[in-house]
Parts: structure tokens; sequence; C-alpha cells
């Protein structure tokens, strides 16, 4: 009597779950079934917002539904992001850079999210091209004068820096150089370019799409790109790594994520659908010229890349002294 109910148990603990994954893959099948909502933690003219516009209509025609784009600037990334996790929607999805969250653990206290276990991996679109700018009248060509203009310069050189990722990066380089400068905060930081190439700020570190405009109005200076090698789109300005300071390479990806419980299926019927849309080689090409060079990625690429850069993130916390606050 015992093993045939133990077998009864076992055959209805199978069906269900056969039942579940059928009734995942049938919501990968039939969804989206409403509007998709993009939140981006950037506003306009961001390069999450550039790329964003770029594969919406393709998006919109594939899925048969209007693909939204919501930028929620400001809280360090928090107001997009909770947005996402608070949800708990399929329709609903994070569209950024994981230099977004991947600090977060790291920088605030009672955080109320975990970024590794909250939010996950859906599609990578792009590797953010990161780059380093002065204001073009200082007359500064390079990373190596712009730290001597510092240090003969002690309290009057200020910057901005995108928030997250990349302001981690820069604080792990001025401590190596010994710089003590003094960092301005932007609810959003695509508006820094404009103070900068007023000499109101000295430098701003962020994505090279969001910079390029100024740069070609000639009141910024691009000094580095935050890589191991030169920029195809920008083939005159030299790398970080190639200028000796390596510790300033940064390079995020942008990308789709979901909340914690958005089904395995559904995120590989996405990840296939992105993939798809970036292989048109026009789109591609646009992509590229705003610096975010085209990188499609499943869920597990991107996954992997992900966890890379939370123990770059991890490394930076070391030299800093800094440790995991959640």
């Amino acid at each position: 009597m015992a093993g045939k109910l133990s077998r009864f148990i076992m055959t209805a603990a199978v069906a269900l779950v056969l039942q579940a994954a059928i009734s995942t893959v049938g919501v990968a099948q039939t969804w989206p079934t409403r509007p998709v909502r993009l939140i981006l933690p950037f506003g306009p003219g961001s390069g999450a917002d550039i790329a964003a516009r770029l594969l919406t209509d393709k998006l919109q025609a594939l899925w048969g539904q209007p693909v939204v784009i919501e930028g929620k600037p400001g809280g360090d990334g928090l107001i997009s992001i909770g947005t996402v996790v608070s949800a708990k929607d399929d329709h609903i999805l994070f569209f950024g850079p994981s230099s977004a969250y991947v600090v977060h653990p790291y920088v605030h206290d009672n955080l109320r999210y975990d970024p590794e276990k909250d939010l996950t991996p859906v599609a990578g679109v792009a590797r953010v091209q990161v780059a380093i700018a002065v204001p073009s009248s200082l007359g500064i060509a390079n990373l190596k004068e712009f730290v001597a203009f510092s240090q003969a310069n002690p309290n009057k050189v200020s910057y901005g820096v995108a928030p997250g990722f990349s302001e981690f990066v820069f604080d792990g380089f001025l401590r190596e150089v010994g710089l003590n400068l003094a960092k301005v905060g932007y609810r959003d930081i695509t508006t820094s370019p404009m103070d900068l190439g007023e000499n109101r700020l000295q430098l701003v570190m962020m994505s090279y799409a969001a910079m390029r405009s100024h740069e070609e109005s000639g009141k910024i200076k691009v000094i580095g790109m935050n890589d191991q090698k030169r920029s195809p789109i920008a083939p005159n300005v030299p790398s970080v790594v190639e200028s000796g300071y390596p510790s300033l390479v940064a390079s995020p990806i942008l990308g789709f994520v979901g909340h914690r419980d958005m089904p395995l299926a559904l995120r590989q019927k996405i990840a296939a659908d992105v993939v798809a849309v970036l292989q048109d080689k026009a789109l591609g090409e646009r992509l590229s010229l705003t610096g975010q060079p085209v990188a499609p990625m499943g869920v597990e690429e991107f996954g992997a890349g992900i966890a890379e850069q939370h123990a770059q993130v991890a490394r930076i916390a070391k030299v800093l002294g800094m440790a995991r606050k959640n």
C-alpha cells in the first residue's frame, strides 16, 4: 500500500512539473499579449535611449505590440530598477547597461533588492563604449596631461561620472594615481557634457554615445576610451590601456533584464528575437556609430558577462577598502 502511495505521489509530482513546463512554453509562445514597456535608467539622448529607439520599430513589427520607452533617470538607477523589480510583470523590462546595477550592494545601505537574485538576464545588445573628455579650452591632450593638470591645481578640479560601474572604476583610478577631485552629482548624467563645454567641470566620464555631439561641436575633447584598444569610431583617441591606466577599463553590457521570476523559456524567446533583430546590418552600423558596438548575447552569455562585472566590482571594492553592504 505504501509503495502504491509513493508511486502515486511521484506520478502526480511529475505531472505537475510537466504541466508547469508546458504552461511556461505556452506563455513564451503567446508573449507579448499587450504593450511592452522598456524602463531606462537615463533620460533622452543617453546611449541606452538611442539604442532603444533604434530597436523599437523592429521589435514592434516582430512582436505585434507597441514597445514603449520610459526613461526614469535619477536615484543611481534605483528608480528604474525598482519599477521592474516591484512590478514583477513579464511585459516590463529594464533596458540599460550592466553598470547601472552591479555596484549597488557596495554603495547603498538598506538596498531593497539584490541585483544577483532579483534581476535576471534576458538578452545582451551591445558593449557600451565609455569615454573620458575634458573642456577643449583647457588644451589638455591626453590622460597623463590631465593627471599633471590636476596635481598642479589642487582643489580646483571637478568632474562628473556616470553613476554605478563607471563611477566605481573612476574612484579606483583616483586612488591609484593619488588624486583628490571634487565629484559633482547629476540626476541625469547626460546633461554633464554641457557643463563640461563651459568649463564648469574639468572632466566627464560616461558613454561616448552621449558625448559625441558635444565633441563634434568642438567644445569638449575626448582624451581616452575606456577599453583595451582604440575604438574604430574614434581611431585618433588612445585607449586607457595605451595611455598607461589599465585600471580605467570599463565596458558595460547594454541589454534587457527581467524580474527574478521571469520564466526561462520566455527569456530565451525574447533573447532569440533580439539576437535576430541585431542581425540587421544597417541597425548594427548605426549602433556602432553611437559608440555601442553590437554584441548579441543570449540568456547564458549575457548572464556570464554580468557575473564577470560583479567580480570586477568586488576586486575594485577591495582596493578601495569597501565592504559589501547588502
